[in-house]
């Protein structure tokens, strides 16, 4: 119940090391806009949704980006 597509989001964001790279965003970005990336792409990799292998793995990913990022 997953797409190429699905497979092809989560091998992406497992290769990614940078926080903003992960939430595809530029360095010095508002948090707003971190806000709104994260919600944005825990929807696509969230393991309920996306039941591709290695969803569980890219959503902690994302989850973790969006703390650092998201924290003053």
């Amino acid at each position: 119940n997953y797409t190429d597509e699905h497979v092809q989001l989560i091998r992406q964001i497992k290769i990614k090391k940078d926080y903003y790279a992960i939430l595809g965003l530029e360095k010095g970005c508002s948090v707003e806009e971190i806000r709104k990336s994260y919600r944005k792409l825990s929807l696509k990799v969230h393991p309920d949704k996306n039941k591709a292998p290695g969803s569980e793995e890219a959503f902690k990913k994302v989850s973790k980006a969006f703390k650092c990022l998201s924290d003053d």
